[in-house]
């Protein structure tokens, strides 16, 4: 008698272990990653780690400019602002091409994977010529100002034409 309850124990155990495994199988099978092109992947900041040498060529802003010429420089929001304008018509992908406005009022560009890199303008602003650096005077950071607009709030669709 006592062995046949040592069996009913060892199969019942045995069944409790099986069925704790399949219990299982759906819970790993969904930290398996899945398809990478099911959506896109998450945004990368590398903002903080980037340098001055890094960050966008300045040579585009500095072209044409004369030693008479007046310029103002751009910063903040009013700096983000003209880099996406520069870039919103590019045709080719990454931190040259096509850049994008979010819906939070940030500016980023995709790579070749189509990971979100978030941008920032450069620390020390752009120089870009006065009679063009006008249609940013509403925004923060236009001629190192503190007081503005940011880019909350602007789409692309709703964006003032420049």
């Amino acid at each position: 008698m006592n062995t046949i309850y040592k069996e009913r124990k060892i199969v019942s155990r045995l069944f409790a272990v099986m069925l704790s495994a399949l219990l299982m199988v759906p819970l790993l099978s969904s930290c398996g990653g899945g398809s990478r092109n099911a959506s896109a992947p998450p945004p990368v900041d590398d903002t903080v780690s980037r340098t001055v040498s890094d960050r966008t060529n300045q040579t585009e802003a500095k072209k044409g400019l004369s030693t008479g010429q007046k310029v103002a420089i751009l910063a903040g929001a009013a700096g983000l602002y003209y880099l996406y304008n520069q870039h919103k018509n590019a045709s080719q992908e990454g931190a040259q091409g096509k850049y994008y406005l979010s819906k939070n009022g940030r500016v980023y560009y995709r790579d070749a994977e189509h990971r979100a890199h978030w941008v920032t303008p450069p620390a020390e602003g752009i120089r870009v010529p006065e009679s063009e650096a006008q249609k940013y005077r509403e925004f923060q950071g236009y001629n190192r100002s503190a007081t503005g607009r940011d880019l909350a709030g602007i789409t692309s669709s709703a964006a003032p034409a420049l």
